[in-house]
């Protein structure tokens, strides 16, 4: 995003300055505050939206723009989104309809993009091919050690835990809706609220009980669920690395490789892996997540979740592959296995839209013209 900034020709400068709340910290305001203080900065910007930067900016009366690529984010539910310093920018055009209510002309929808001109420099050579190829990758989270509903299951009644599995198990058949905050009542939150180790938001946020419920313990665990569930299937079939700090113990056919570096790894195993495997997080209602355009602009072939924002910017078949299902992800994963003209054909026109279409350059000269 900096790069895309100074290729606009803006002068950036930047704060790296840790954040130990996201709310009030008191040694961060002092620090942003000054540095404000001491140049004429137009906008400060930062990677998903924060309260004490949005505090410290309606004193300074500087336009505050963020770019939330995180879901969820419950920053929302702080009253710092209604300053009208904001300018927020949000990747997910169902949770941007959630919140935009409460800013009007000022919270905006804004899908992610990739730097296409940084992966085309990463070139695997010999040795990163002998160390990242693969039929099948995933890189990624099992969602296990972050699923705080795992450490509560065994205090639950059985009827409030039936019931959560039931709707697990119903959202994993369904894809392109995201269907556990509508079914859930605010009577089931409340219930579910006495087992959950609740910890309450600030005093200054208006919290939506029935969110919480449904995206950071429910949603939360049908994604552990769908993950370690998709990648036993396909690891029981074909070759899969995957690499996550996550225990794999459950995946005794699957590769754990560790961990991968964002920008010193993934790009070249996107670009050495046959098939690159997305599995959208339920937290993510609408929106299309940064793996997706990282490894279309890495030139890699993808095969992902169906999202119902996909067909706004490609096509199925085309740029990406969708499954919507267990059974179609391993039949797709066989075909193209076997069909590498296709593969590659799909991979190179996947790249080319995002290169034409889905830069870091492109999306900043958007969230600037609309500010």
């Amino acid at each position: 995003m900096k790069a895309a900034f100074l290729s606009l020709g803006h002068d950036v400068g930047e704060l790296n300055q840790k954040i130990e709340s996201v709310d009030y910290d008191k040694a961060y305001v002092e620090v942003l505050s000054q540095k404000l203080l001491d140049s004429s900065y137009d906008i400060v910007f930062s990677v998903n939206f924060i309260p004490v930067i949005a505090r410290v900016c309606k004193v300074c009366r500087v336009i505050y723009l963020s770019w939330t690529v995180d879901s969820p984010l419950f920053q929302f539910y702080s009253d710092t989104v209604y300053y009208e310093c904001n300018r927020i920018f949000i990747f997910d055009y169902m949770i941007y309809r959630q919140f935009a209510y409460k800013n009007p002309e000022r919270i905006f929808y804004m899908p992610l993009a990739a730097n296409v001109e940084y992966l085309d420099g990463m070139v695997p050579g010999d040795k990163e091919m002998e160390r990242f190829s693969s039929d099948i990758s995933f890189v990624g989270s099992l969602y296990s050690e972050k699923c705080r509903y795992n450490s509560m299951v065994g205090q639950m009644p059985d009827y409030i835990r039936g019931y959560v599995d039931g709707l697990i198990e119903a959202q994993l058949r369904i894809y392109g809706y995201n269907l556990i905050q509508d079914v859930i009542t605010e009577d089931f939150a409340q219930s579910f609220k006495q087992y959950a180790g609740w910890f309450p938001l600030a005093s200054d946020y208006c919290a939506d009980d029935k969110a919480i419920v449904a995206q950071e313990f429910i949603g939360m665990k049908c994604s552990e669920v769908e993950r370690k569930r998709l990648l036993k299937a396909l690891s029981e079939q074909f070759e899969v690395y995957l690499y996550t700090l996550s225990d794999t113990t459950e995946l005794k056919r699957v590769s754990n490789k560790g961990s991968a570096h964002s920008r010193l790894e993934m790009p070249y195993i996107f670009k050495c892996s046959k098939i690159n495997l997305n599995i959208t997080a339920k937290t993510i209602q609408s929106g299309l997540s940064q793996r997706i355009f990282d490894v279309l602009g890495a030139q890699g072939f993808l095969i992902t979740n169906y999202q119902s924002e996909i067909p706004e910017y490609f096509e199925a078949g085309k740029d990406l592959v969708v499954y919507e299902s267990e059974e179609d992800l391993l039949e797709k994963c066989r075909y193209y296995l076997e069909h590498e003209a296709e593969r590659q054909e799909i991979a190179l026109n996947g790249y080319r839209k995002v290169s034409q279409y889905h830069t870091y350059s492109i999306r900043m000269k958007e969230v600037l013209g609309r500010i």
